[in-house]
């Protein structure tokens, strides 16, 4: 996601990378990122808990605001649970009928080919949205491959 979200901020839209891999993060360097201490694939909260995925994301996106360096990170001070303890089932080997397993627990939730909603009417919004206007993320790509500074 760096290198993407540094290539839209040279065509001067700014950008913020949510991340739950603060590692991976530093090393790709994007232009700002928000750092959240959950499991991967949970980087903008806890499932069917829409008040904290917003709490999250306005927290995230104050980083605009105060990062003011590039590749500033902005920690948020949200817990997954009351200790560490989760850590131990995504971040390390279990153990499966007495012998080690080498992949972590995997309790995600299931990737979907079709969009999904948290309820009928973000459906709604969104399927209303793309009717009138196409897809606003994509606009820029679009206009870019057209305009003649871009080879």
């Amino acid at each position: 996601m760096g290198l993407i979200a540094r290539q839209i901020e040279a065509a001067g839209i700014p950008t913020l990378c949510m991340t739950s891999a603060l590692s991976i993060t530093r090393s790709v360097n994007p232009p700002r990122a928000a750092f959240l201490d959950y499991p991967l694939g949970h980087t903008t909260g806890k499932p069917d808990a829409p008040e904290l995925q917003q709490s999250i994301l306005r927290d995230a996106l104050a980083g605009f605001v105060s990062i003011d360096e590039p590749g500033g990170v902005l920690t948020l001070d949200y817990g997954w649970a009351e200790n560490d303890d989760w850590k131990d089932q995504v971040m390390r080997p279990r153990e499966s009928r007495g012998r080690s397993v080498t992949a972590p627990a995997d309790d995600r939730t299931t990737r979907h080919a079709t969009p999904q909603y948290q309820c009928e009417e973000d459906r709604e919004r969104a399927e209303l949205a793309l009717a009138l206007d196409g897809c606003p993320s994509c606009v820029f790509l679009e206009e870019s491959v057209k305009d003649p500074r871009v080879g």
